[in-house]
């Protein structure tokens, strides 16, 4: 497989990954329509945060196959809400087929919700988006190498993170939040994504 762009059936370039066979359609949606494009709100980014602590060591297709189970189970993610869960939510979430059943993480999401629950509104959007780095500043990606599995943003963002309390927030979980909420643009060079008026 190419490391580059391919080009698919609807005879549109796409990122590797965004290219997948007919049972992995939910790739194809999720790089055509949600992956780099920018996301802000303290709840929109707290279910983004949650969700890249929970893709931790599995697929990322294993997630958005049970986003709307997630989005069930963590009251939609609304940060008041779950910061205001109790030790048998936690259980119950614990019991739930719908999400990934992983004490840590389940515990962790929690936790960082009691955090934000604290701050200001749109304290948690601003400070996301204070380690976006100027447009421009990185070349374009051509093939999938040139993407780096983290970067000096996201380890600050993390470290950052983690100082004001928040978990499951390593470097990696940090970059991988970034892209997928347009503090980057990883689409790479041809993709049609990166190329249309209308993309990231």
């Amino acid at each position: 497989m190419t490391d580059g762009v391919v080009i698919g059936p609807d005879g549109l370039a796409r990122c590797p990954w965004g290219l997948e066979d007919a049972s992995r359609e939910d790739y194809r949606r999720y790089h055509d329509t949600e992956w780099g494009v920018p996301v802000r709100g303290d709840d929109a980014l707290f279910e983004r945060i949650c969700l890249e602590a929970f893709q931790s060591g599995l697929s990322w297709l294993t997630i958005l196959r049970r986003r709307e189970g997630f989005r069930a189970a963590f009251a939609g993610f609304s940060i008041a809400k779950v910061a205001a869960f109790t030790e048998a939510d936690a259980e119950r979430l614990l019991a739930d087929p719908g999400i990934i059943r992983n004490r840590a993480k389940i515990g962790a999401a929690l936790a960082n919700a009691k955090v934000a629950a604290e701050w200001a509104p749109g304290e948690l959007t601003e400070l996301v988006w204070s380690f976006a780095p100027p447009a421009g500043a990185r070349p374009v990606p051509h093939t999938a190498a040139d993407v780096p599995p983290l970067t000096p943003e996201s380890t600050a963002l993390s470290k950052e993170l983690k100082r004001r309390g928040f978990r499951f927030v390593g470097p990696t979980t940090a970059y991988a939040l970034m892209q997928a909420c347009g503090l980057v643009n990883d689409h790479l060079a041809g993709c049609h994504v990166r190329t249309s008026p209308s993309g990231v």
